[in-house]
């Protein structure tokens, strides 16, 4: 009975939410916040007069998901990293969808094989350097980052981070495992402290002079530049940004991403909306408002995000590297890059 309680009551929280179904209304499960999407939701609700509710979480979503089954309200979900976004396919709560329209805007190495998920913006992880004291020239590649040279030298997060295990999945998919591990035990050897913080936190510690190299996603160069208060155009100002491998395979790109859920009662509504944000109008909106880079190639990238310069883009499709994330978090463990 107790069971039973506790199964309806987590129903009812999400009933409480959004509406399961109702006509003209799609519901959207977003890890990213609405700051961020309420833009695009009034231009789509605008253009095909469909509501947009939304619930924003964090965590838990695929949890959410599994707990509600069919009966849940979601139809979309919106979330960042192809790793949350891998995880919510293996977890079964998502579905394939079958559209020339994201198929046309989403390049083929941005979206599921299987058209479980599709890329709506993409993230370069940038290598970014001390103006005083790196000569950028010094660093051309990821592999750099474990030259002896740069002893004592390098920030980042954890090795366990989903940006972390995705960069080190890259590796791993384009020089092998053995490589890999090489690669990022030297990494290890090379840090400055033990891996914590934010992506912002590496760019603060370069500027105080705790290291001087770090990795970070490409747009929080764009939201430190914008910060309203000042203190992070100073942590920005500080570092120069590198485009890692232009000589071979291209700098480690990553996704925010959408996929419909299994249940989707408003499924004709999520596929407009999914198209929607895949659209020439959409793209640019999504880009200009969190400095990061559309995905589908018909769309100028922001004023900002162009004047770090042009750079050759790693193609392999997201899909094969994801399929390395395992491997790449267990190599974490076994370097002991985190202690």
């Amino acid at each position: 009975m107790k069971k039973l309680i506790l199964s309806i009551a987590a129903l009812m929280t999400g009933l409480t939410s959004i509406t399961i179904f109702a006509e003209g209304e799609v519901n959207v499960y977003s890890y990213r916040q609405e700051f961020l999407m309420q833009p695009l939701y009034d231009a789509f609700t605008e253009e095909t007069g469909i509501k947009v509710n939304t619930v924003y979480l964090k965590k838990g979503m695929i949890e959410r998901l599994q707990q509600e089954g069919d009966n849940s309200p979601g139809d979309v979900i919106l979330t960042v990293d192809i790793g949350r976004l891998t995880d919510a396919v293996n977890a079964g709560v998502t579905q394939s969808v079958q559209s020339d329209v994201l198929n046309q805007n989403i390049p083929e190495n941005y979206r599921d094989p299987d058209g479980q998920w599709f890329g709506l913006t993409g993230r370069a992880r940038l290598v970014v350097a001390s103006k005083d004291r790196v000569d950028p020239s010094e660093i051309t590649s990821y592999e750099d980052l474990a030259d002896p040279k740069f002893a004592g030298k390098i920030c980042t997060r954890s090795g366990k981070h989903a940006y972390m295990v995705a960069l080190t999945a890259s590796v791993i998919a384009h020089a092998g495992e053995d490589a890999a591990e090489q690669w990022l035990t030297g990494v290890k050897s090379n840090l400055a402290r033990k891996p914590q913080g934010n992506d912002r936190a590496q760019v603060k510690a370069i500027k105080e002079g705790e290291c001087d190299i770090a990795v970070i996603n490409s747009y929080y160069m764009g939201k430190m530049l914008n910060d309203e208060k000042g203190e992070q155009q100073a942590w920005a100002d500080a570092v120069n940004v590198i485009f890692p491998n232009q000589q071979d395979r291209g700098t480690h790109m990553n996704i925010s991403g959408v996929a419909m859920t299994k249940s989707a009662p408003n499924k004709e509504n999520a596929l407009k909306l999914m198209e929607f944000l895949s659209s020439d109008e959409a793209q640019k909106i999504y880009a200009e408002v969190n400095y990061e880079y559309p995905v589908n190639p018909n769309v100028a990238r922001s004023e900002l995000v162009s004047s770090w310069g042009d750079f050759k883009e790693d193609n392999l499709a997201l899909a094969e590297i994801a399929s390395h994330r395992a491997d790449a978090s267990k190599l974490a463990d076994k370097v002991g890059y985190d202690e």
